[in-house]
């Protein structure tokens, strides 16, 4: 049996020793049980065990599976779980089930599971066609229960029920490259001099990394993002090169692909890093895999210092701006006109996405809320999609069952708000409950008096 969550290492590919290995852990999560309530694996993996009198090797490799395939990835065993490396007992039950789909995807699965995979994984090609034809794509996907989205299910095994974001029709990248082609007298304020904000010099630079959903589903999310920090004396860019983060090839096992996804961004992201920028990225997910997952599977490339160095200067929006708020001689503009118009609510219901709580980097957008003088009632449950688990098929009626408790506990709060850093949760927070979230980077600017579309251009 070998405890590695390495992917280059020798045995990491042997199906036997990943049994043996899942046995081992199993038993422990077993014994502890903290993570009950968390995913259905855990719930399913108890009932096995307790079924064959507490023996985890007597598990069968189907009852197993069964474990992996409950699991979305939403990382927050490692919030509960005491056991993490660099325990001695090294339990890290997200890299054993990603270990394990790697194995199933070396050894080969079938041709519709691989449809799905490439179908899921290729989100800058499915992006770039769908915002060039937004309008049609739109109306053919955007009615769950449609026949052009039953016929997506059997082809490529989207679920045909499944609410998906809209595609909008002028990418982020687009408008960001316009917004920077301004008559000179428009540029000063872009580019961090006389600005409407806070008065004085230049506080920050960042480089936005824009993700697949801020570039061709929601780039309004962006601008927002954009104008906020603009406002309060922060440079902007966008690395130039940059494709999706590859969190899809990863959770499907497909490890060479994510691999080269992740080499390639590096590269990118390693150079605005020397050139003093923050890299800041609105998708939790998206930021997660950036910190977290990079330098695990580069450390043993030419780009693993670079992997780390790009981790290490990586952050969500909230949480800059709160650097910026608490630093020293840096400060945000708390001078908001659309809260004193009316135009914020008093109260909102904010969404604490499960990547976020992985992060710990504790409630950054409930605190920036605050500080614009809104009040958050939190609800920490998961949305049931976590990467792209909740859009499979095969997953659909379970994930609908894992959101009730946030439709709940949504309606519980009351408001007439909701708010999400997290595009794919916020997808089915809609879904649930049919009110659509808006970002908090959109509720601060509003604040600000920033008029941006909130619907984008669709």
């Amino acid at each position: 049996m070998t405890t590695t969550y390495d992917p280059t290492h020798p045995r990491y590919d042997d199906e036997a020793d990943l049994r043996v290995e899942m046995e081992r852990i199993f038993d422990l999560c077993h014994g502890c049980r903290l993570c009950f309530n968390l995913c259905p694996s855990f719930p399913t993996l108890f009932d096995f065990i307790d079924a064959r009198g507490g023996e985890a090797a007597a598990m069968t490799p189907a009852e197993q599976d069964q474990v992996v395939d409950e699991c979305y990835q939403c990382k927050l065993c490692y919030v509960k779980c005491p056991y993490v490396p660099p325990h001695e007992w090294a339990l890290d039950f997200p890299r054993l089930m990603m270990r394990a789909h790697a194995i199933r995807h070396h050894k080969g699965t079938s041709v519709k599971e691989r449809l799905t995979d490439q179908f899921l994984g290729r989100t800058d090609l499915l992006g770039r066609v769908s915002t060039m034809a937004a309008p049609v794509v739109n109306v053919l996907t955007g009615r769950p229960g449609s026949w052009p989205r039953v016929a997506m299910e059997k082809t490529v095994g989207v679920a045909s029920m499944r609410l998906l974001p809209p595609y909008a029709r002028q990418r982020f990248t687009t408008w960001f490259a316009a917004r920077r082609s301004r008559p000179a007298r428009d540029q000063a304020t872009a580019d961090g001099g006389a600005s409407p904000g806070v008065g004085g010099t230049e506080q920050g630079s960042v480089s936005v990394f824009p993700t697949c959903f801020i570039e061709y589903m929601a780039p309004e999310i962006g601008k927002d993002l954009v104008e906020v920090y603009e406002h309060n004396r922060v440079r902007c860019s966008l690395p130039e090169g940059t494709k999706c983060c590859g969190a899809p090839w990863l959770h499907s096992g497909n490890v060479a692909e994510f691999v080269r996804s992740a080499g390639r961004n590096v590269q990118v992201l390693v150079g605005e890093v020397r050139r003093g920028r923050e890299v800041i990225v609105a998708q939790p997910t998206c930021a997660y895999v950036i910190k977290q997952d990079y330098p695990i599977y580069l450390e043993h490339t030419p780009l693993a210092d670079d992997a780390r160095l790009v981790a290490q200067h990586t952050a969500d929006p909230a949480e800059y701006l709160m650097r910026l708020h608490r630093g020293e001689g840096t400060e945000l503009d708390t001078v908001f006109p659309g809260r004193e118009a009316g135009i914020v609510p008093d109260e909102v219901t904010y969404h604490v996405a499960c990547h976020l709580q992985a992060q710990n980097i504790g409630l950054k957008s409930r605190d920036l809320l605050k500080v614009a003088g809104v009040k958050a009632t939190l609800v920490q449950r998961c949305s049931g999609i976590d990467g792209t688990w909740g859009y499979r098929a095969d997953n659909y009626d379970l994930a609908r069952k894992v959101a009730r408790p946030l439709k709940a506990e949504i309606e519980r709060a009351g408001h007439s708000v909701v708010c999400g850093d997290c595009h794919l949760a916020n997808g089915s927070i809609e879904q649930e409950t049919g009110l659509r979230p808006v970002h908090p980077l959109t509720l601060m600017a509003r604040a600000y008096g920033i008029h941006g579309d909130e619907d984008g251009d669709r």
